[in-house]
């Protein structure tokens, strides 16, 4: 019998779509969707849902909205649902451990970048900007540092000269909803081994508005 996981999904922008697209065609239950508040946005600064409240109000399920991730209504929130995984895309929070402590099996964060290289916000950016080669999507088993988790899933992909911050984007968000399939079924099978990072060769970005 194929193991089903309750689990909470944790993301934002655009990128976190296809992830959160992927989670609800499987066998998995989606207990929860938790995403920023919403922000104006565009030249009229008329207050908009974020992209990943938008999607998932639109495939049914529950979405909450907190301005903080350190307090105790969240916390019990999230503790009330039981969750054997959290999965995060480019959230924009970084959790603190008391969450990081509820899920039966741990957090994920899908992250694009080849971890250690490229800790931080926007990783695609800054991968054109230093005209890298290479680039691609690193799962990680989320701690409280910044991006310093455990690897559990890869995957390199080139960097094409006609490649634009809006088409790295579009194919490493996809990349990465098919790592965290794979993870999953990792998980569900017994074979995730989960890699040390090796933090001397650990680069950071700064976060870049468009």
């Amino acid at each position: 019998m194929k193991k089903i996981f309750n689990i909470i999904f944790m993301g934002t922008p655009e990128f976190a779509l296809p992830a959160l697209k992927a989670l609800h065609k499987t066998r998995h239950h989606l207990s929860l969707v938790v995403t920023q508040p919403d922000h104006p946005r565009g030249r009229g600064r008329k207050v908009l849902p974020t992209p990943v409240k938008k999607t998932a109000q639109a495939l049914g399920y529950d979405v909450i909205q907190p301005i903080s991730v350190r307090t105790v209504d969240f916390k019990e929130r999230i503790a009330g649902l039981q969750p054997d995984l959290i999965v995060t895309a480019a959230f924009g929070h970084i959790l603190p451990k008391a969450l990081l402590d509820l899920p039966r099996i741990g957090t994920i964060n899908i992250h694009a970048s080849l971890l250690p290289k490229y800790r931080g916000p926007s990783p695609i950016q800054w991968t054109l900007i230093n005209r890298e080669k290479y680039t691609g999507v690193t799962i990680i088993l989320v701690d409280e540092g910044l991006d310093t988790g455990d690897i559990l899933l890869s995957e390199k992909v080139e960097i094409a000269d006609n490649d634009t911050s809006a088409t790295l984007h579009d194919r490493l968000s996809v990349l990465g909803a098919d790592l965290m399939l794979k993870t999953l079924n990792n998980f569900a099978s017994g074979s995730i081994s989960p890699v040390h990072q090796d933090h001397d060769k650990a680069t950071y970005t700064s976060l870049l508005k468009k």
